[in-house]
């Protein structure tokens, strides 16, 4: 764990940049700090392709103190489109080492402490996957939440394009990075709060608004449903829902900060490339 001084600032963070459509590297572009001091949690989804992902990543560590990225089912995508060819764990290193390259920290490296207003807190950054047990109501099975999928045409392209190699099942996968991540959170001190930033959502409880539940297969797992209790969380941030919300859930507080696809951010009010601000928060004194 680092620290890392600063008594002014803000911690912001943004998702889903999805920045192969021009209108959203537009945003980018035009993103920037408040301060010299503000942090930018990523929370995944910033593209496809390696070199999309390195343009962003890139633009962004040199504006703001630090950058903080995990990754999205996008970036561990092997897309027709991408000229690294890399699969499952290999690919998800090579993005790692990316990002080490340019100064930008990732779920390897030792969590940040933001000791800026309202800290201190531990901004931990996390890849957990998901292993398909946020199933439709009447399924009880992966098999049976696939099959029901396939019947509403309502199935992620993770199915074809995101590999789990050298593990037998994204599940697997998912459940090695359970245990791993579950062993660093409880290391943390047991009075720091603690901002964990992953794709997903860490519980069920933001899929009730989804349009398609189906889709809540690949969101999450229940194998994390209590660490917003059990690991002191301030505030936890994802995004992938494409739906940029603020919801609590036994008084812990839960920021969707994606901006999603230009057909979505377009039927909503205000700038969609506007970083949400998660300390301090909105509307409090700094």
């Amino acid at each position: 764990m680092t620290s890392t001084a600063g008594g002014a600032g803000q911690l912001l963070a943004i998702s889903d940049l999805h920045i192969g459509y021009p209108e959203n590297r537009a945003l980018v572009e035009r993103m920037a700090p408040v301060t010299e001091n503000d942090w930018l949690l990523v929370a995944g989804d910033v593209a496809e392709t390696v070199a999309d992902i390195r343009w962003t990543l890139e633009t962004l560590a040199g504006r703001f103190r630090k950058v903080v990225w995990v990754p999205g089912n996008h970036e561990l995508w092997t897309h027709p489109s991408d000229a690294v060819t890399l699969r499952g764990v290999a690919r998800y290193e090579y993005l790692v080492e990316l990002c080490r390259e340019l100064g930008v920290t990732t779920p390897e490296d030792p969590y940040p402490v933001w000791d800026g207003p309202g800290g201190p807190v531990a901004v931990a950054p996390l890849f957990l996957l998901y292993d398909y047990s946020f199933l439709p109501a009447g399924c009880t099975t992966k098999e049976q939440g696939l099959e029901y999928a396939h019947g509403t045409g309502i199935v992620c392209s993770d199915e074809y394009l995101l590999h789990p190699d050298p593990y037998p099942s994204r599940e697997a996968w998912c459940r090695a990075r359970v245990a791993e991540t579950e062993r660093r959170l409880a290391e943390l001190p047991g009075d720091l709060p603690v901002i964990p930033v992953n794709h997903y959502p860490l519980h069920r409880h933001p899929m009730d608004v989804l349009w398609h539940p189906e889709f809540a297969m690949w969101c999450g797992t229940d194998l994390t449903a209590d660490w917003h209790r059990r690991f002191r969380v301030h505030t936890m941030v994802y995004g992938h829902l494409h739906i940029p919300r603020t919801t609590w859930h036994e008084g812990v507080r839960f920021e969707e900060v994606s901006v999603g696809y230009p057909r979505e951010w377009r039927k909503r009010s205000g700038d969609p490339g506007r970083l949400r601000r998660i300390l301090p928060r909105e509307g409090e004194d700094r």
